[in-house]
């Protein structure tokens, strides 16, 4: 787990002749090696750049990400000896200036080029920025030459193997995948992964109808047909490019963010009209903010402070009233009975990739075992304070049966006054029901992963 959710923001050094998104992204790159998460780093650190150069750095970021296992491929033949002998800034650095040759055609090559050298000369001298400067050179010659499908060199005989190098994930969650689902369709998932994730808009306070037409009228393009459209009621998913915190309808609390997967999660839990709620794993909050719809009052709880505040601030951007917002630790409730209780439990996140991109290249085998020990308990003590007769909503953004069902199955092993549930007719499309399970998984649906089981407390 990283030390933080974001790292203490730093004064920006005067990186002479290089822009300040270049700076940013090797800057969060590093904080990435320290163990932070890519989302609040990035948003930690994005706060003087303009809308423009805000979507470019964060086009070069998560697009590097994404691309990581391929460009290192691509790099590591043309450094003598490997990258295994480069400084890790310094590979960071070759990765950044690679994407930008081969992937952001808006860049021209000598701009991408001098770039990437003078951050390597301001980072780590002159012997770096010479070593930067001809490795770069030499993969745009080759590029240049013989065009991008052939830089990749000889692919890997094994299919497994092969999928892992064309689609920059790492080997052994391949492996993992390849062994519960055909081979095209953990290449279907594969690709899902390093699509760029869509922006959803859940209206607030006004019809579906009515933000379409405002955001409409904003010059805002909405993508149609979509599955935010098809999996998740009333959802607008936006084209790529809207400037969201310039619009008027989302600092006027028009609408909040939401990819699908999240909204069908509560959808599925069709808590009863009324009711006292908790949502004790809340940040960043649109779940807690989906349940608020309906409920009495919803208890959102994190144990990260810092997460809380993202919470509070879409509360106070939407004018919601019916959401108390605590800092807790899951393991041991702050809450009271209630009626409902939603656990989103903490997971590897393997359904949301294309959305985190650095969540692939941090995660670990170990993480497997890890993580399910933790929804246990955690499961254990929100079972705790459901009243009796009330639901219980346990949910992940993970793809893993180690994560989903496994937690569930031996929960109610040993709890014999609670028995799954399946939703009410209609509450969610039945494509996205396993059993009265919802799984939605980001090759068949087309939005992230997600799963959630409800259980009912017996009277």
């Amino acid at each position: 787990m990283p030390p933080t959710d974001a790292p203490p923001m730093p004064r920006r050094p005067i990186i002479g002749g290089v822009t300040p998104a270049r700076v940013l992204a090797a800057e969060t790159l590093a904080d990435l090696r320290k163990g932070f998460l890519l989302d609040p780093s990035f948003e930690r650190r994005a706060g003087g750049l303009d809308a423009r150069d805000r979507r470019w750095a964060q086009e070069l970021l998560w697009g590097t990400l994404r691309k990581r296992g391929w460009l290192d491929a691509l790099l590591a033949a043309r450094v003598s000896g490997g990258l295994a002998r480069l400084d890790a800034d310094v590979i960071d650095l070759l990765r950044l200036g690679a994407y930008q040759l081969l992937e952001m055609t808006s860049v021209p090559p000598y701009a991408a080029i001098a770039q990437t050298v003078e951050l390597a000369k301001r980072r780590h001298g002159i012997g770096a920025s010479k070593l930067v400067n001809a490795v770069l050179r030499r993969l745009e010659r080759d590029r240049a030459a013989h065009g991008a499908e052939s830089l990749a060199g000889v692919v890997p005989a094994d299919a497994r193997e092969a999928l892992a190098a064309r689609h920059s994930h790492p080997q052994w969650l391949v492996e993992r995948w390849a062994d519960r689902w055909p081979l095209d369709e953990v290449e279907a998932l594969l690709a899902a992964n390093n699509r760029e994730a869509p922006v959803v808009a859940r209206p607030w306070g006004l019809s579906a109808d009515a933000l379409a037409a405002e955001l409409t009228a904003a010059g805002v393009r909405l993508a149609e047909p979509a599955p935010g459209t098809v999996w998740a009621r009333d959802s607008l998913q936006l084209a790529p490019g809207a400037a969201l915190t310039e619009l008027g309808a989302f600092r006027q609390g028009h609408f909040h963010v939401q990819d699908p997967a999240s909204t069908l999660v509560t959808q599925y839990a069709a808590f009863p009209e009324g009711a006292t709620v908790a949502d004790l794993c809340a940040a960043p909050g649109g779940k807690a903010l989906e349940l608020s719809r309906t409920a009495a009052v919803v208890y959102a709880g994190d144990r990260s402070y810092v997460r809380l505040q993202r919470v509070r601030a879409n509360l106070r951007r939407l004018a919601v009233e019916n959401v108390i917002p605590f800092v807790g630790d899951a393991r041991e409730p702050a809450v009271g009975a209630v009626d409902a209780l939603l656990l989103d439990a903490p997971c590897t996140g393997t359904g949301t990739f294309r959305r985190h991109p650095d969540a692939r290249w941090r995660l670990k085998p170990s993480d497997m075992a890890v993580m399910p020990a933790l929804q246990r308990q955690i499961l254990r003590a929100a079972a705790r304070i459901v009243k009796p007769g009330g639901l219980l909503v346990y949910s992940t953004c993970s793809i893993e049966p180690e994560e989903n069902d496994a937690p569930v199955d031996d929960f109610l092993a040993t709890h014999p006054e609670w028995t799954p549930e399946p939703p009410p007719a209609g509450a969610v499309p039945d494509a996205v029901l396993d059993g009265g399970r919802l799984r939605v998984l980001p090759q068949r649906h087309g939005v992230d992963g997600a799963f959630a089981v409800r259980l009912r407390r017996a009277g």
